[in-house]
């Protein structure tokens, strides 16, 4: 089984500001972490929306270094 991630710098609210990456065994364990971050550090709302940019964004592997 490969893990999960999300990297923040790749997206609008972390690029350049933000050098936070979050990984995890499922897809769904790595868009909550991911969301929660979202929320407290960038003030994006917790919304089906967000969840489902967030889903779209899990990659496979590891974040770059």
């Amino acid at each position: 089984m490969s893990r999960k991630y999300i990297d923040c710098r790749e997206h609008p609210g972390g690029a350049g500001k933000c050098s936070v990456a979050i990984s995890a065994d499922t897809d769904d364990e790595v868009v909550d972490a991911a969301m929660q971050h979202a929320v407290k550090t960038h003030g994006y709302p917790d919304t089906p929306d967000t969840r489902s940019q967030l889903k779209a964004s899990v990659k496979e592997g590891s974040p770059r270094s």
